[in-house]
């Protein structure tokens, strides 16, 4: 197998791929230790067979310059393949501010046809290419050198298998008229927002069963110093302060480095230093914000009046729907999208796109009384009223 160290390797291995329609893509990284994450290893395979046309590139070889790589993801005759690429795109967004495209995600094509909710990419393996994968290289350390024949071995099955995968998922999409579906899902994808945290807005990943605008404020000044301050030393947020010593400091607002002493979950290392001295501005900050400023819980589901009978009947229908069209249910709509639904909220997307003509259309009928449903045996039928 091929390990690519130079750059000259890497563009002349890249100038190959152009003549082809698609190039499988994965890589291995860590970020146990790291806010960002540490790319270890890029795998790259064009179609074909052969040790040719597939290698392993290593970029963390001396002066190796990943722009050839970068070059081939801005060509957009070429189709860049993925499983499950949202933790791939982040890398290459922040190391280069490149997104592949066209991009093709095989997790998505998956779910769009009828494998399972987020199905693996182990499983597609032994569904579509019939063979195992073995995981025993995965938890392992990619950073370190050399490689094991183990490790490079696995890596560059997910890339070889993945051309399998792509062209029947393609094949199959094509067939079904189904490729603008998972077209519908990819901005999301490559939207910069998706991955360019803003500090202000880190306290809404953070779960608290208290939500006062009072207290929400103190969360989101804690929240908003922890992500500047592990952002900016590039290690984990939980490595600064976990969430549950988060919401121990909102509650009780210390005001002192004695009063740090007295938490029962902040790491000792947080107690004194930038970081306590920075604990103290946040929460000094969060508890003189005006009321006007404050952070609003998003309480507009909680009014909502929802016939549990209808939400009931959107289950079913839903259930129904999905399996008759063989499409993952949660790729559709969510238990809370089905609530809302049956409380007469129409901006969700269930009711948009491809999923309206997969469902959306009929759940509107339903809650309209158009239609109903009837138990025939072990199937569900839908009614015309």
């Amino acid at each position: 197998m091929k390990m690519i160290t130079t750059t000259d390797e890497l563009a002349a291995f890249c100038d190959a791929v152009q003549t082809h329609p698609y190039v499988t893509v994965d890589t291995e990284f860590l970020r146990e230790r790291t806010y960002y994450s540490k790319l270890c290893l890029v795998q790259l395979a064009m179609p074909g067979e052969g040790e040719n046309t597939a290698v392993l590139v290593d970029p963390l070889a001396d002066g190796i310059d990943l722009e050839p790589l970068y070059t081939l993801f801005r060509t957009e005759t070429l189709v860049k393949v993925f499983h499950a690429a949202r933790q791939d795109l982040e890398i290459f967004w922040i190391d280069a501010k490149v997104f592949p495209k066209p991009l093709f995600d095989t997790q998505i094509a998956a779910m769009v046809c009828g494998f399972g909710e987020q199905v693996g990419y182990e499983t597609l393996v032994r569904k579509i290419v019939k063979r195992g994968v073995d995981k025993t290289p995965r938890f392992t350390d990619w950073s370190r050198r050399p490689l094991s024949p183990a490790q490079q071995t696995y890596a560059l099955a997910d890339v070889t298998h993945l051309r399998k995968i792509y062209e029947h998922l393609s094949a199959e999409l094509t067939r079904t008229g189904r490729s603008g579906w998972v077209q519908e899902e990819l901005p999301l994808l490559t939207d910069p927002a998706t991955y360019d945290v803003d500090p202000r807005s880190a306290w809404r990943r953070v779960k608290t069963r208290a939500h006062s605008p009072e207290f929400l404020a103190v969360v989101r000044e804690l929240a908003a110093f922890r992500e500047r301050y592990a952002r900016d030393r590039n290690i984990p947020r939980n490595r600064v302060f976990k969430d549950e010593s988060l919401v121990e400091l909102a509650s009780t607002k210390p005001k002192s480095l004695s009063d740090l002493g007295q938490s029962r979950l902040l790491l000792r290392e947080a107690r004194k230093g930038p970081i306590a001295d920075g604990i103290l501005v946040a929460v000094a900050a969060g508890v003189a914000c005006k009321p006007e400023e404050q952070p609003q819980p998003d309480r507009s589901r909680e009014k909502l009046r929802v016939n549990p009978v209808l939400a009931d009947l959107l289950r079913v229908l839903l259930k129904t729907k999905t399996e008759s069209a063989g499409v993952a249910a949660k790729l559709i709509a969510s238990s809370a999208d089905l609530d809302a639904i049956a409380a007469g909220v129409r901006d969700v997307p269930a009711l948009t796109g491809w999923r309206y003509e997969v469902f959306g259309a009929d759940a509107l009928r339903l809650c309209n009384g158009d239609i109903a449903m009837a138990a025939n045996g072990q199937a569900v039928r839908i009614v015309e009223l």
